[in-house]
């Protein structure tokens, strides 16, 4: 059996939905032409929708490793790469107390290697509410709402942060005012 045969089979096995089949079959077909890129691709590609973070960047990172021009390998590390990070902020996030000013600095980089991921923007709008800075956190819902104008948690924390930053703002113009007399 030849890789491209092994790659017919791993399809066929997503078409079926048997997605841990599918990544047993690109495998094989990786452990035959190792030094195709392609296979990798679509070996990290599969991983990543089963959530098999980490085994998703080991092929990403060979796939470009293997074809370096290649702008959607690239693209597509970068992304399993901000999955990781998202992660990561999840843990900081569970911590008890959470570390919110460290998970912003993740989630920062994580909004910034996929600037198409949801959770990202979200999230960090949720850990500026957090911690009442509500410019950064109107920002970043607002941002997570263009991704996905239907997320009605989305909608709520930009509605709340809007309110909470403008009646903020009202406190601050009404001290100087009072101030100022």
């Amino acid at each position: 059996m030849d890789g491209e045969s092994c790659i017919k089979k791993a399809y066929e096995f997503i078409f079926n939905g048997d997605f841990e089949q599918a990544i047993f079959w690109f495998e094989q077909a990786i452990e035959l032409e190792p030094d195709q890129a392609s296979f990798h691709h679509i070996c990290s590609v599969s991983c990543a929708r089963s959530g098999k973070w980490a085994k998703a960047k080991l092929h990403a990172e060979d796939a470009l490793r293997l074809d370096p021009e290649h702008d959607e390998y690239r693209y597509h590390l970068q992304t399993v790469e901000a999955r990781l990070l998202l992660l990561d902020a999840d843990l900081l996030l569970a911590a008890n107390p959470p570390k919110l000013t460290e998970a912003v600095e993740i989630l920062i980089k994580a909004s910034i290697m996929d600037p198409l991921s949801f959770q990202a923007f979200y999230t960090l709008g949720v850990v500026y509410a957090s911690l009442q800075q509500y410019d950064k956190a109107t920002i970043n819902a607002r941002e997570a709402m263009r991704l996905d104008p239907s997320h009605s948690a989305a909608r709520r924390l930009f509605a709340d942060v809007n309110r909470k930053r403008r009646m903020l703002q009202g406190g601050i113009k009404a001290r100087k005012r009072k101030r100022n007399r």
